[in-house]
């Protein structure tokens, strides 16, 4: 069974869907490494983090199993369901590139209309962040408030509550996933830096440094998360990998002998 481009209407899930198929029809055998990232996004003409959403959906689902530095493994499927509702729960970046587009907007009005009070509350919020060790539920709740923080200094109710809603998306299970293999202390103290940038134009009253900052931190969030796992060159020799990059439309998958050969791990 062949893999197809697939069109723009919720990604992750169709290809997860298509994923999903060729390893119930032993396209894919439990044991066996799937193609890389990069191979899969040539393959579909997609982008690679739609293609990874997809990988960390079917890793939630116990079909997958990511291993850092090594691949992308077929495992017996899991005797736990899929969680509910899988097919609404939105991709981890498609949440991040909402946010990066909303609250922008959001920090550069809030340069232009908050108060004192409203640069107190978002300063008591970022000290929180500052005291509090990461990954945690803790650094989650205060980094919850900083952003609602600044959409609470427009007055406007529903923005408040949109940025909370799109924020507790964190919590669903394939953000989480995701999260779990790239968010650490480091990463931390870098978004605290870079919340920082966003605090200090709102207070100086600049909108346009104010949109650039909290627009650089949503973006660097989705860098962070976009960052290879580590197996660029684990599935399989060159030629295999060239000749995915030459597939047409409806590409056939790397054949099973030369998908569990060769190649160690990278970086």
């Amino acid at each position: 069974m062949p893999l197809e481009a697939v069109e723009a209407r919720r990604l992750y899930r169709q290809v997860a869907d298509q994923l999903r198929s060729l390893i119930d029809s032993g396209e894919y055998a439990v044991g066996s490494r799937l193609p890389t990232e990069r191979e899969l996004a040539e393959q579909l003409k997609i982008s690679r983090p739609t293609v990874r959403e997809a990988l960390i959906a079917l890793e939630v689902e116990g079909r997958l199993r990511i291993r850092v530095g090594s691949g992308i493994y077929v495992i017996e499927p899991a005797a736990i369901a899929a969680p509910a509702a899988a097919s609404v729960i939105e991709g981890p970046f498609e949440l991040l590139r909402a946010r990066e587009f909303l609250e922008s907007a959001i920090a550069e009005q809030a340069a232009r209309v908050a108060t004192r009070d409203d640069i107190a509350r978002i300063d008591a919020s970022l000290l929180a962040m500052e005291q509090v060790e990461h990954p945690g539920e803790a650094s989650m709740v205060h980094d919850r408030a900083f952003h609602v923080a600044i959409a609470g200094s427009l007055g406007n109710a529903v923005l408040v509550r949109v940025v909370g809603e799109l924020f507790d998306q964190r919590l669903n299970p394939y953000f989480a996933q995701l999260a779990h293999y790239f968010e650490s202390p480091g990463t931390w103290r870098t978004a605290l830096d870079e919340h920082r940038a966003v605090r200090e134009a709102i207070a100086a009253h600049d909108p346009d440094a104010a949109r650039e900052a909290m627009r650089t931190h949503l973006a660097r969030s989705q860098e962070r998360f976009a960052q290879n796992f580590g197996a660029e060159n684990a599935a399989g020799p060159a030629s295999v990998r060239s000749r995915a990059a030459r597939s047409p439309a409806k590409p056939k998958p790397v054949p099973k002998k030369k998908r569990t050969t060769g190649g160690g791990a990278r970086r």
